[in-house]
């Protein structure tokens, strides 16, 4: 009597959607920025910064527009319009506080703290009404604009600060406590909130991604900005 086994394979793990955002993410860089990049760089700061020439003006109309940037969001998520966002409240990746330190810390420098400029007023606006239009493409932003901070922005302010500020560490690149489990922690809400998304909700948020980097971009662009 013979006795056939039958293998079953079993199915890959699902990945989830937190990998899906980055992927999509790493490939909206160029080559110079990132490994997975599949942009060709047309604007200045799409350039490896080692390649960049910022100033100490354009430096602070970046921080000053930032400063608008995370204030909106870190409001969004406080007010909360979809319940959603509860989750991302306190999360220990807010900006808003260590901004303000910096901001100070120059004009006691003597510098002159510039008023807000159209990149970061225009971002933080289509953040708000995006915001109680469409919670899944503002996830996509607030997933961005966080993660991305955490990563390629802490490398952006220690090449600055080697050539503009004598490598004085600011405020806006510290976080309290560690900084991988804060992300981890982010990672898992995101992966919970998103866990109950259909596809096409997921499309859409994956979508927003260009969206986020044309308008991030903008602001970053700031930092060379030579008036």
């Amino acid at each position: 009597m013979s006795m056939e086994f039958v293998c079953v394979s079993e199915a890959p793990p699902r990945k989830m959607f937190v990998e899906e955002l980055k992927s999509v993410s790493m490939k909206m860089h160029t080559r110079e920025q990132a490994r997975d990049g599949e942009k060709q760089p047309k604007q200045p700061e799409e350039r490896s910064v080692s390649k960049w020439d910022p100033t100490i003006d354009g430096y602070l109309k970046f921080l000053v527009d930032s400063m608008v940037v995370f204030d909106t969001l870190e409001k969004i998520i406080q007010h909360a319009f979809y319940p959603s966002y509860d989750e991302f409240r306190n999360t220990g990746l807010e900006r808003c506080a260590n901004l303000a330190k910096d901001l100070k810390w120059f004009k006691e420098e003597g510098h002159a703290i510039p008023e807000p400029s159209s990149p970061g007023l225009n971002y933080a606006k289509y953040l708000k009404e995006l915001s109680e239009s469409d919670e899944q493409a503002f996830i996509c932003h607030f997933y961005n604009i966080y993660f991305a901070h955490s990563a390629g922005g802490r490398m952006i302010g220690k090449k600055v600060a080697e050539k503009l500020l004598n490598k004085k560490e600011l405020e806006f690149y510290k976080w309290d406590g560690n900084l991988s489990q804060l992300l981890q922690n982010v990672r898992d809400k995101l992966n919970k909130v998103t866990e109950g998304w259909t596809e096409e909700e997921k499309k859409r948020c994956l979508a927003e991604t260009e969206k986020t980097f044309k308008m991030s971009g903008e602001v970053l662009r700031l930092i060379l900005s030579r008036s």
